[in-house]
């Protein structure tokens, strides 16, 4: 995308309106991300036969979140109805399930689809939407990732969007292996549905 301009916005708020809020939210480096993310959905979406133009707005607010205050986050758990063992865990999983909240506060977007996509980018799900798989994969896989295995998971990803998924849930329960890490339960569900390979 050369120029970032969202034709539609699921949103009382412009296009100009949503990119202004979003570049004031976070340093220059998220939004760049946010930006390459959303230029992926979009390429993702061409390839799968989804909405591009939906899919380039998902992928562009999905980190909306992602520099809010722990403070912030924590008194928006306990006043809002999530779920209180949301309180256990940190902003890398929060910024997803509980960004939502601040994507409907501030950017007024609530299509359901959308925030789905923003819930669910972070941990995966055993059910996904093809918008989920979108951006899921386009965050794991924007050109500005530089990890063992990135070109392998760009190369799955464009030939077929499941395979993606179940690449990237296997390659972060590594991760989070290796690193002796605990793992968000609706990741770990996930991994069961999308990446065990049946023998």
């Amino acid at each position: 995308m050369t120029e970032l301009v969202f034709k539609k916005t699921y949103s009382p708020l412009s296009s100009s309106e949503i990119i202004a809020k979003e570049k004031s939210n976070m340093d220059e480096q998220r939004f760049a991300h946010c930006v390459r993310v959303s230029s992926t959905a979009q390429k993702l979406a061409e390839l799968n036969g989804y909405d591009q133009d939906k899919a380039a707005l998902a992928g562009f607010v999905h980190d909306y979140a992602k520099q809010v205050p722990v403070s912030e986050y924590r008194e928006v758990i306990k006043t809002q109805g999530f779920d209180p063992d949301l309180l256990n865990w940190n902003r890398a999983i929060w910024h997803g399930i509980v960004g939502t909240y601040f994507i409907k506060r501030d950017l007024q977007i609530t299509d359901p689809e959308i925030l789905t996509a923003v819930d669910r980018h972070t941990t995966g799900d055993v059910q996904m939407t093809t918008l989920d798989k979108i951006v899921f994969m386009a965050d794991f896989i924007e050109p500005g990732r530089d990890f063992p295995g990135v070109e392998e998971a760009r190369k799955i990803t464009f030939a077929n969007l499941d395979q993606g998924v179940a690449f990237q849930l296997a390659h972060s329960l590594e991760f989070l292996v290796e690193k002796r890490s605990k793992i968000y339960p609706r990741t770990f569900a996930a991994y069961n549905v999308w990446s065990v390979e049946e023998n």
